[in-house]
């Protein structure tokens, strides 16, 4: 067995480790350095390459060891440096062996770095995200503790850093796993990286995720600003604490810097996450521009789902048709061909192709015509007018009866008029007489509270820290939605059949936009 010889670890930063994945054994190689990582799981430090040999799969195994072995003695040669190469001296029972060159190889440090970013990689690459519900009750928690610590004359710092801490980590995930998801759903809608079967397996599933999602946006984002709203005159000495707790670690001469630094990404963060769920200045808040993509997602989908129920049932397009037709004309080499693909195309002869009348039947019968006859010098057709007005033959015998559909419209019709009644009813429900607390609207029903939801959740995503008063419009536009805070820290309760809806009291006013008088 023949070997290149044992390599020393390359010194400095350099990119070698990462050479391997443009050549063409590039796939045999990864395969290799991942039965590495995965003995190093099992606390193995050295593997010779018959081991390497039997631990690769199957569908990636080379018939012969030499090979592997070969591909051990790239990756362990200096300009590379993904693995160390040892001589094999336990092995040896003769002087033969001893001169023999064997070897045992082992990852290098660079070799495992160069794996750790390729995993990061694969998984950034594959990932589709999600759109985490949890994620925002975790920021309602941790937004909470952060509200009893600014209480405090004394905030702990252990406890003021490990709740800035969750709460940031928390937000990240949730933005970076939206971002990801809006990528991936939009690349579902257009069907590059599923297929048709896949999709309309589990578009339900998504339509209903979606659904449920921006539910939750809906009411815990507008939690979220008030939180944020009442912590923002308090967050500032909280920020201190923990730039203060990082920088402890510090060189006594960075110290004063690195506090700085860190009081600056604190405050950055939490700048980023009022942007988020805070519209301000004119400019919608990024949770208002997410339910309104997710929103818009769903007739989306439902576009999808039609064009491909029609493509399946296999109707025509005509205008498609014409096109190809113009193609093949254009691409004809003379004149003669493109007569051909005329009369191919729009041509009426041989006329036996046609429906015929019973009497036509016999006549023919009785005086036989080839079918070669052309149209100009055989008898005359009796056609029904029925074929020649709509393309349809008419039959004899007694037509088919009319179906009945009234019934069915009928039925349409009462859902659709209890529709609008039960949405009518819902409206007059919210519908206030002038300026109320939120605590005077009572019990609803739920038709009218998931209709009180839709409205509260746009009027708190247009609020922004010192404001007082907003005014929000319903998507479709048939309601408007005036909220003005209160100050006295009372607690406003709605008694639904699901449970009990609690918040700060406000001042609220609700129009019912439809039936304003110009």
């Amino acid at each position: 067995m023949t070997s290149s010889p044992p390599p020393q670890e390359p010194s400095g930063p350099a990119y070698g480790p990462f050479a391997h994945l443009t050549t063409p054994t590039a796939a045999l190689y990864r395969e290799i350095m991942r039965v590495f990582l995965r003995a190093k799981e099992r606390y193995a430090v050295h593997l010779r390459p018959e081991d390497v040999h039997a631990a690769l799969p199957l569908d990636v195994r080379p018939a012969e060891a030499e090979t592997v072995a070969k591909a051990l003695g790239s990756l362990s040669q200096p300009e590379w440096g993904n693995l160390r190469a040892d001589p094999d001296t336990a092995r040896v029972t003769a002087v033969e062996d001893f001169y023999r060159k064997r070897y045992v190889y082992q990852l290098t440090q660079a070799g495992e770095a160069a794996e750790e970013a390729l995993a990061a990689y694969d998984d950034a690459l594959g990932r589709r995200g999600s759109l985490q519900a949890v994620a925002l009750h975790d920021i309602v928690t941790q937004l909470r503790a952060l509200l009893v610590l600014a209480a405090e004359d004394e905030p702990d710092p252990a406890k003021t850093h490990l709740a800035l801490d969750g709460l940031a980590s928390r937000f990240a995930a949730l933005a970076d796993n939206a971002r990801a998801f809006m990528g991936s759903l939009q690349r579902t809608i257009d069907l590059h990286d599923v297929s048709e079967e896949a999709f309309l397996a589990y578009k339900d599933q998504l339509i209903g995720y979606l659904e449920r999602f921006i539910q939750d946006l809906i009411t815990l984002g507008g939690r979220i600003a008030a939180l944020i709203d009442e912590l923002a005159d308090r967050i500032e000495p909280l920020l201190s604490i923990a730039a203060a707790r990082e920088a402890a670690d510090a060189a006594p001469e960075a110290a004063g810097s690195a506090q700085h630094e860190a009081h600056e990404r604190w405050r950055a963060r939490w700048a980023g996450l009022g942007d988020w769920f805070i519209s301000r200045d004119g400019r919608e808040s990024q949770a208002r521009l997410l339910r309104g993509r997710a929103l818009g997602a769903i007739p989306q989908l439902l576009a999808v789902v039609r064009v491909l129920n029609e493509r399946r049932a296999g109707r025509s397009d005509r205008s498609a048709d014409f096109r190809t037709l113009a193609r093949w004309f254009a691409q004809a080499p003379d004149d003669d061909a493109r007569h051909r693909l005329w009369r191919a195309a729009f041509g009426l002869y041989p006329a036996r192709h046609l429906t015929v009348d019973a009497d036509t039947l016999a006549a023919r019968t009785a005086h036989p015509l080839p079918a070669a006859t052309p149209w100009a010098a055989a008898e005359p057709l009796r056609i029904s007018p029925q074929l020649r007005r709509t393309g349809s033959y008419e039959r004899r015998g007694k037509p088919r009866r009319v179906e009945d559909r009234s019934a069915a419209r009928a039925r349409l019709a009462e859902l659709a008029a209890k529709q609008a009644a039960e949405t009518a009813a819902a409206r007059a429900r919210l519908t206030t007489d002038g300026t109320v607390r939120l605590s005077a609207l009572g019990e609803l029903d739920p038709l009218a509270f998931s209709l009180f939801l839709n409205l509260l959740g746009d009027a708190l995503a247009t609020w922004r820290p010192g404001l007082e008063h907003t005014v929000a419009t319903s998507n479709d536009g048939s309601m408007e939605i005036r909220l003005t805070a209160l100050g006295d820290g009372t607690t406003a309760e709605i008694h639904t059949p699901g449970g009990v809806f609690r918040g700060p009291d406000h001042l609220v006013e609700i129009v019912d936009l439809t039936q304003e008088i110009p």
